[in-house]
């Protein structure tokens, strides 16, 4: 299928490109409920016109969005937030307690990733972080539900890629807005036997064994359906939700056997490690692509994840 910057799915959710980095690389979604929307996750701010382009053409006001709802607070998902709600005067902030202080005060966030990428890299991929204000920001704790219109959308902790970490159960559309929690799927790599799914161990928060609770608590909600901010829409979750949970063993132990090497070079090792290991599995999933395009397609992945399991590795070793 072409690429689409916009896609409408069931159940009145469209899935939005945020144009970050390249396509089918993130996404966020607008869902519709009666007169109202709520946008779940929110891109980078270089992402808000995007979105405000998409409630513009399908004649939705601005007055009409409800929520906005990062899953956490990773500039990836939550780098849009600030300028999305200036655009949407309406709307309330629904956010992770342990959110909550990085979106009202954003320096830290913004300061963290400056300083990792530097200003002209940070600037071309998120633009800016903008401080929201506290009057609108509304804290949903495990097991919190709100109203959107005659639809409810149900709030879960789920740390193990970030403490800041909550999904959303659609009960409608028998779907979750996983965030990170259920790992990656990106297009590029369906085949034949379906989407081919990893997990993500961004630094600096992932715990494995966490990780894996909150895996198998998203499955027992018994859902028929996942919405992936990395890429879009996963039906049948149950078989990807295995291998995801083996993968995340397989991680951990491939992070263990490197650092018996010491520490010198660990990134370096890691990274080489990781990589062998998501190729074979890649191709033993049927992907074909060159291998120059399997690079494109995970590379970034390979070197964000890690940089995870080596804090992870110096986490256990403090």
């Amino acid at each position: 299928m072409p690429f689409q910057k916009y896609h409408a799915l069931p159940f009145g959710i469209t899935r939005i490109d945020t144009a970050m980095v390249h396509e089918e690389l993130a996404a966020c979604y607008l869902m519709e409920a009666g007169d109202e929307c709520a946008i779940i996750e929110a891109g980078t701010h270089n992402t808000v016109p995007i979105i405000l382009a998409l409630l513009d053409e399908k004649g939705i006001s601005r007055d009409a969005v409800k929520y906005v709802i990062p899953t956490h607070v990773h500039l990836d998902h939550a780098g849009g937030v600030g300028g999305l709600m200036q655009a949407l005067p309406q709307a309330s902030l629904l956010i992770h307690p342990r959110g909550a202080r990085h979106m009202i005060d954003p320096s830290k966030l913004k300061a963290g990733a400056t300083a990792v990428y530097g200003e002209d890299t940070f600037a071309r991929i998120y633009g800016d972080v903008i401080p929201v204000d506290e009057r609108r920001v509304r804290i949903m704790h495990d097991g919190d539900s709100v109203r959107l219109a005659d639809r409810e959308l149900v709030f879960y902790d789920t740390p193990g890629h970030a403490r800041h970490h909550f999904c959303v159960f659609d009960p409608l559309s028998k779907g979750i807005f996983t965030g990170d929690t259920f790992g990656l799927s990106y297009p590029s790599l369906v085949t034949e036997k379906g989407p081919f799914i990893l997990p993500t161990t961004t630094p600096v928060q992932f715990d494995p064994e966490a990780l894996k609770r909150s895996i198998r608590r998203l499955l027992a909600l018994n859902p028929e359906r996942m919405f992936l901010t990395h890429y879009g829409m996963l039906e049948n979750p149950e078989k990807p939700g295995e291998r995801l949970l083996a993968m995340v063993d397989d991680y951990v132990a491939l992070a263990e056997k490197a650092a018996q090497e010491g520490p010198a070079d660990l990134l370096l090792r890691l990274e080489s490690a990781l990589q062998a290991y998501l190729f074979a599995k890649a191709r033993d999933h049927g992907v074909t692509l060159s291998e120059e395009a399997l690079q494109e397609a995970l590379g970034f992945d390979i070197n964000l994840n890690s940089q995870g399991l080596m804090v992870w590795i110096e986490q256990q070793h403090t």
